[in-house]
């Protein structure tokens, strides 16, 4: 049974798919998957669409979207796999409360939407306007956080390993981990109905060896999960990577299984909605795909 599966971008949080791939457990469940990189962000929707790929992972909210777009869409997920934001706030301004954005110079994610429409929901739960915090939203992680070494910026949005460098560098400090917000649903597979109509016995496949994917990350260390992705992300040292998927294995970042989570579901969608960028609330039946399992 053979697949194509692209990956969304090359991102330390989603660990789990190299290791799964690396450590064979699709290969033990009778699956050849060939992975495949994308260019950018999303744009394995469009290969999905097409039917150049079979599978990619991402965040639900694409099918969300789509759905929200038009109702006839083929897109559907399945698999949770990072059930809860791996995204943080770091900087040099200790203490720090949500509410200090206020009036501090702050820089937002502007690589994907799902980082800030899950924060700026975070800042209406506590009474702030999201839309009156003056913030830098066109830059990248990489300049953001050159800016924030230079004390242009008091807080940036980051994932790892940028959180693990900050502190490596003794220059700034974690501030606040998203995941501390609870269930998030922010990644599963995408696929299309259609493609799981014709060969669902390759995607129960593949839904199983998740399932047993997740299971060994919790029973295995980070440096064992190391030694499995580390061929993946060369340009990251083990001495960074270490921390950031012990701290990535401490916060509950992934998944024990993969039936994906209403109440992380229906927060992901509330932050959209909430955002601007989806106009009516998802459905979950709509959205997920539940016969895999």
């Amino acid at each position: 049974m053979k697949i194509r599966l692209m990956e969304n971008f090359r991102a330390i949080f989603y660990a789990p798919y190299y290791a799964a791939h690396k450590l064979g457990f699709f290969a033990r469940e009778g699956v050849d998957v060939e992975l495949v990189t994308s260019d950018a962000p999303g744009d394995a929707i469009l290969h999905l669409i097409n039917g150049t790929i079979d599978l990619t992972w991402g965040g639900p909210m694409r099918v969300m979207l789509a759905q929200d777009r038009d109702a006839g869409s083929p897109l559907v997920c399945f698999g949770e796999v990072v059930s809860r934001d791996p995204f943080f706030l770091i900087g040099n301004c200790k203490p720090f409360k949500l509410s200090d954005l206020a009036h501090l110079r702050f820089a937002s994610v502007s690589e994907v939407p799902t980082p800030w429409m899950c924060l700026q929901h975070d800042l209406r739960e506590i009474g702030i306007n999201p839309e009156a915090i003056k913030r830098v939203s066109d830059r990248t992680m990489a300049e953001n956080y050159a800016s924030l070494r230079k004390g242009e910026l008091d807080v940036m949005q980051a994932f790892e390993p940028l959180v693990s460098m900050a502190e490596m560098d003794h220059a700034d400090k974690l501030l606040y981990a998203a995941s501390s917000r609870g269930p998030t649903v922010y990644t599963a597979f995408i696929a299309t109905r259609g493609a799981i109509a014709r060969r669902r016995e390759v995607f129960v496949a593949v839904t199983r060896a998740l399932a047993k994917m997740e299971q060994w990350l919790y029973a295995n260390s980070a440096e064992d999960l190391v030694k499995a992705v580390a061929p993946f992300f060369p340009h990251v040292p083990n001495d960074i990577l270490v921390p950031s998927l012990q701290r990535y294995r401490d916060a509950g970042l992934w998944a024990h299984n993969p039936a994906m989570s209403k109440q992380g579901f229906y927060r992901l969608g509330l932050s959209f909605m909430s955002g601007g960028l989806l106009q009516r609330s998802p459905v979950y039946e709509d959205c997920v795909e539940q016969t895999l399992y």
